[in-house]
């Protein structure tokens, strides 16, 4: 029988497979809640030589959905029953062959193996190392574990042996489980995982399991006490689990609600100079609407040296063996995580391979960009490149999950950024105004300014001086100090913009130049060398700068806007198409990309679209005019009396006295345009049902008086002598003809 893992291929060999280790249910059953600390077989590793672990065994069960906390209130997430814990308890544990390897750190190699038409043995001695190896139980239902723990059975095999579900008889019969520590026969191994159990009882995390007890226990056939970690009961599923009931990947914005809502936990970790090491699907529990993290059996401190170093090949860091565990090795295995959540990641051999596929092969990635940027920026082989943090992984994520959420649902989930100010202008708004670089910069939102930072302060007190006087009143300020010993990063960078606002490039250029040395490899560097690009119109240049930072904040609408102008100055319009959309269709406050789509899709001879764009544009916004004036043009824009038809007439009809036109001239010409279509059409012979078109009667007659006022209303508002005369003869030539 082939194993039926996503990408495994092994076999089903005595009840599990022999690659993955996973135990397919039971012809016609129901899947059972999992245990609760499914461990994986870990492999441990010393400096230099990292090595790996395998999988758990364990079931999956689903319930209702609901939009809660988990989902950051925007999208509907499954419900996971917490299930009886009984319902996990194996019925026949046993540990298959692919599974079965040497306990000894240095050597970890195959044992218990079949040969020879002879079946592998479940008890011996390693041929390589000669150290004793047992995949046998060691505790029976009943037994009492340190005087006060009661086991009930076996629920899974991880790399420390078998892990026991049990009842505390000393605390209201509660749950725990049971996992025995691996060189238990080592009395200094025994006293520093003690310790180290120790330190983990002080872990305390609303999604991190918690560790209550160590205690000891004289095993069948041992010679010396064994060393259980005594640990809280988690029930409900894991999402290795969820995956695998799917028969295939998450849907990604299920999957990135995931690592949203457990990543602090990871990040509480790190504050305490722990590093989780081994995140996996199958170590993340759900159980109702929470998460937990369910193994801590990989935690070491990050100055450890000395420890072994516990992983899963596959989600493993590249560098682990070489830097130790850190930070960015932990990002590297949550972004894997990820990866392996929203597609089917190739195996070779019972573990993941290093490349991930990209969006030419894989549907989920082409369709969400972000999501792919933040999985590349999470496992890049660089761990500089990774994200510094795992709050800032979580906070991109969570820009990402709104970007998902507004696609799939055509529902705008805005969010407020914590690096960049709002849109601070509308650049292109119309149908006909030019996209000019100064009205892009002027428009793009600027980096928020580090609360932290020395400047901070002093630049809160000018934040309404003029550019041309900035950094004179920055100098005066600080009682004329030297600008080049202050300590401040945001005062050279405010000065930066300052420059671009006065179109005084070399200066802000210049100014870029001392800071590279000062904040190397920050985004806000590539940011403003973008813009000062786009005032040189170097707009490819600027289009590679914008592209840095948007690979640096894939969750980010900012440098989304500023690739889409960027796109459209250089008449990339694909580029310009899609990003103009992903911004709008996720913030509605974003009114440039607004009119940005609607240029792009009338250029694409997609009229209905441009129009829809222009029409989700609120009533509130001070732009909601020019966006109805625009869509009247564009209903209009080409049409003939051959492909107008009354319908549309009347649309515009509705737009137009929907308008509040507070300028004359403005009333004036949008009236005109509508009129002379009009005019036009029933010149060419079109009868109409509809008595009134824009206040005037719709036939020939009428509508010519109605444009005959709209020429003189012009000239009315016109101050040149010349035009007034011009427009006055054009109300004189469209006048209807009298007889007197």
């Amino acid at each position: 029988m082939t194993c039926a893992e996503p990408g495994c291929g092994g076999t089903v060999v005595d009840g599990y497979c022999d690659v993955c280790g996973t135990a397919p249910p039971p012809p016609g059953s129901t899947p059972t809640p999992p245990p609760a600390t499914a461990a994986a077989r870990a492999t441990a590793a010393s400096r230099p030589t990292a090595r790996s672990a395998g999988t758990a065994r364990t079931g999956s069960s689903r319930s209702s959905s609901t939009r809660g906390r988990l989902g950051a209130g925007v999208i509907t997430m499954p419900r996971i029953p917490k299930g009886d814990p009984a319902a996990a308890i194996l019925t026949d544990p046993k540990v298959p062959e692919g599974s079965r390897f040497c306990g000894n750190t240095d050597c970890g190699k195959p044992v218990g193996r079949s040969g020879d038409g002879n079946p592998g043995r479940v008890e011996g001695f390693c041929t390589q190392c000669g150290t004793r190896y047992s995949f046998i139980p060691k505790l029976s239902r009943g037994d009492l574990v340190g005087g006060q723990y009661e086991v009930q059975g076996a629920i899974a095999h991880g790399g420390l042996g078998w892990i026991y579900l049990a009842v505390d008889r000393n605390v209201h019969n509660r749950w725990v489980v049971l996992k025995g520590l691996i060189n238990s026969t080592d009395a200094d191994a025994m006293a520093a995982a003690a310790a180290e159990v120790l330190t983990l009882s002080e872990v305390e995390h609303p999604n991190i399991v918690r560790i209550y007890n160590f205690v000891e226990h004289l095993d069948v056939g041992a010679t010396a006490p064994v060393g259980y970690i005594v640990m809280e009961y988690v029930g409900g599923t894991s999402l290795k689990q969820i995956r695998k009931a799917r028969n295939g990947p998450l849907p990604p914005d299920q999957a990135v609600a995931y690592l949203v809502e457990i990543a602090p936990a990871v990040a509480y970790l790190h504050s305490q100079g722990l590093a989780y090491c081994d995140f996996k699907p199958d170590n993340v529990m759900q159980t109702d609407e929470q998460l937990k993290l369910i193994d801590l059996g990989a935690v070491i401190a990050m100055d450890d040296e000395e420890s072994a170093i516990f992983g899963t090949a596959g989600y493993q860091a590249p560098e682990i063996a070489r830097t130790g565990p850190t930070v960015a090795s932990d990002v590297y295995t949550v972004g894997r995580t990820l990866a392996v959540l929203v597609m089917d990641v190739p195996q070779e051999h019972g573990r993941f391979v290093d490349q991930l596929p990209g969006p030419d092969t894989e549907p989920v990635l082409a369709k969400y960009e972000s999501l792919y940027r933040a999985i590349l920026r999470a496992t890049d082989a660089d761990p500089l490149r990774r994200f510094s943090s795992i709050e800032e992984m979580a906070d991109q994520l969570t820009g990402v999950l709104h970007e998902i959420a507004s696609a799939d649902s055509n529902i705008a989930w805005p969010r407020m950024s914590t690096y960049f100010s709002p849109q601070r202008e509308v650049y292109g708004a119309g149908r006909d105004v030019a996209v000019k670089p100064s009205r892009v910069i002027a428009a793009l939102p600027v980096p928020v300014v580090d609360p932290t930072d020395s400047g901070a302060a002093l630049l809160a007190t000018t934040s309404g001086t003029p550019p041309a006087q900035l950094e004179h009143a920055l100098d005066l300020a600080r009682g004329g100090e030297n600008q080049g010993k202050s300590t401040s990063v945001e005062i050279p960078l405010r000065l930066v913009r300052a420059s671009l606002e006065l179109g005084a490039v070399e200066e802000a250029r210049a100014r870029l130049a001392e800071l590279e040395s000062v904040i190397q490899g920050d985004w806000r560097l590539q940011w403003y060398s973008g813009q000062c690009a786009l005032l040189e119109g170097e707009f490819d240049q600027a289009a590679a700068d914008f592209d840095i930072v948007l690979a640096t904040l894939p969750g980010e609408l900012a440098p989304k806007l500023a690739i889409a102008a960027t796109a459209e100055l250089r008449d990339a319009r694909d580029d310009a198409l899609r990003y103009y959309e992903m911004v709008w269709r996720t913030d509605r406050s974003y009114v440039s990309a607004a009119f940005g789509l609607a240029r792009q899709r009338e250029r694409a001879g997609d009229r209905a679209g441009a129009v829809t764009a222009l029409d989700q544009i609120p009533s509130a916004s001070a732009y909601f005019t020019d966006a109805g004036s625009a869509a009247i043009e564009i209903l209009l824009e080409g049409r003939t009396s051959d492909n107008l038809d009354e319908q549309t007439l009347l649309d515009v009809d509705r737009r137009a006295g929907a308008l509040t036109l507070e300028s004359t001239a403005k009333r004036a010409t949008v009236r005109l345009r509508v009129l002379g279509a009009a005019l036009g059409w029933l010149q060419a012979g079109h009868q109409t049902k509809t008595p009134r078109l824009l206040g005037t009667d719709f036939n020939e007659s009428g509508v010519r008086t109605g444009m005959e006022r709209c020429y003189r209303e012009l000239a009315h508002q016109t101050p040149q002598m010349w035009e007034r005369i011009a427009l006055v003869e054009k109300a004189n030539e469209i006048r209807p003809r009298t007889r007197v």
